[in-house]
């Protein structure tokens, strides 16, 4: 009698007995693959895995601040993995002048970013027909990646041209209202306040920027000041830069607080380390008030929001208290489960925890604080006196630079609508 694959219960036994052949097929293939001592890909079964897209962006990234990871984390969303070129000192010098930061101190900048995979040094500021063969051939790059502000060289070329050429360029978003022509100005112009009146309204620099004030604007006059400010704090940006993740319930969680002002190298090896000695590094940010109360009317450069930013897109951080007190209070350490309360040796207040009003005196008596040595000879103030030693350089460099962002601002002028939609 034949087997009838028809009938109901036969057609049971036929998948059942096709079932076990296969099990018995890939176990098999397994057994032996550990016998040989590497594993065998499965017969078929499973797809070809897909070949990452690698997209690459370069930059000076001087002055780094969140436009410039915003720039990053919209690359990275094009691709699954982003390689980052930092251009050296001396191609910043021929095309745009001094750059305000060295390239070992930009590369650490660049290479904390949470969106950036990989960092080239001394990338050419142009892409030549030679580098462009070396990204797609050495570090197999799919696409090269530039904002939609213009990059032109000095003799007035495109200097992503080649690339276009080639069909392999795609482009981002700028993120509007800073820059690092706009944080430089805004340097200068705090200098040239202060050389005028130190305590003129005693108002910091910073809240002049952010609230739309600046008296040589709106009085018309001329000169190489910074723009007012057109940075816009959203939720949705915020949101863009966390890291969206908790505290597990037995993490051993870590703060530390500061101004964070200018976002430099110093700031991303101490959070670096913080980072290593706990699982959760919760970071506070002081608000512009109290900057200014402990650092002088002219600071902080940044506003709030930007410093935030800045802090949330480092790997190292895993949250941020947008506003945090000076002191750090017994509240404040069971509200955030704080296991750990560090501070760096160097900072703008090195003797802080000497004062009459130590911020620390509540975490040092629970015996949970601990200083720790900073990796770098770095604060903000270190910044500043690089832009001031170097002033005339500056100062003609950002006349440069200023002309051409002004052509692209005024050949935007986005309504409030579109710039929330580009976001």
């Amino acid at each position: 009698m034949g087997f009838d694959l028809g009938h109901p219960e036969n057609l049971q036994s036929s998948k059942f007995l096709a079932t076990c052949l296969v099990g018995g097929l890939v176990l098999g293939v397994s057994v032996l693959g550990f016998y040989l001592g590497f594993p065998l890909p499965p017969l078929g079964i499973r797809g070809k895995k897909k070949k990452p897209i690698r997209v690459y962006m370069d930059g000076c990234f001087d002055m780094m601040h969140y436009g410039h990871c915003n720039a990053l984390r919209q690359a990275r969303a094009l691709g699954d993995e982003l390689v980052v070129g930092v251009v050296s000192d001396a191609e910043i010098i021929a095309n745009k002048g001094p750059p305000v930061t060295p390239l070992h101190e930009r590369m650490i900048m660049v290479s904390a970013v949470k969106w950036v995979d990989e960092v080239i040094p001394d990338a050419p500021y142009a892409i030549t027909e030679e580098f462009m063969k070396k990204l797609f051939t050495e570090y197999n790059i799919d696409y090269i990646i530039h904002g939609d502000d213009p990059c032109l060289l000095p003799d007035g070329t495109d200097a992503y041209a080649l690339a276009k050429k080639a069909g392999r360029y795609k482009q981002i978003k700028r993120t509007e209202g800073v820059s690092s022509t706009d944080i430089v100005g805004r340097m200068l112009l705090c200098v040239r306040e202060r050389s005028v009146s130190d305590t003129h309204n005693r108002s910091s620099l910073q809240r002049q920027f952010s609230h739309g004030h600046s008296q040589k604007f709106e009085d018309g006059g001329s000169g190489t000041g910074t723009r007012v400010s057109h940075f816009l704090p959203t939720s949705r940006r915020i949101v863009q830069f966390s890291n969206g993740k908790g505290p597990g319930p037995d993490a051993r969680i870590v703060y530390i607080d500061g101004a964070f002002d200018l976002f430099h190298a110093g700031h991303v090896e101490i959070l670096r380390i913080a980072r290593g000695l706990g699982d959760f590094l919760l970071v506070g940010i002081h608000t512009d008030q109290t900057v200014s109360d402990n650092r002088g009317a002219h600071r902080p450069i940044m506003n709030l929001h930007e410093r935030s930013l800045s802090v949330l897109a480092c790997r190292y951080v895993d949250e941020v208290i947008i506003g945090a007190p000076w002191e750090v209070s017994k509240d404040m350490i069971t509200t955030f489960n704080i296991s750990l309360v560090v501070h760096g040796t160097i900072a703008e207040n090195k003797d802080i925890e000497k004062g009459k009003c130590n911020p620390y005196a509540v975490p040092m008596s629970m015996g949970i604080y601990q200083l720790l040595e900073s990796p770098l000879d770095i604060t903000t103030s270190t910044i500043i006196k690089r832009i001031v030693s170097n002033h005339e350089a500056y100062q003609i460099r950002n006349e440069k630079k200023a002309a051409s962002e002004k052509r692209y601002y005024e050949d935007k002028m986005p309504t409030a609508v579109e710039e929330l939609e580009r976001q």
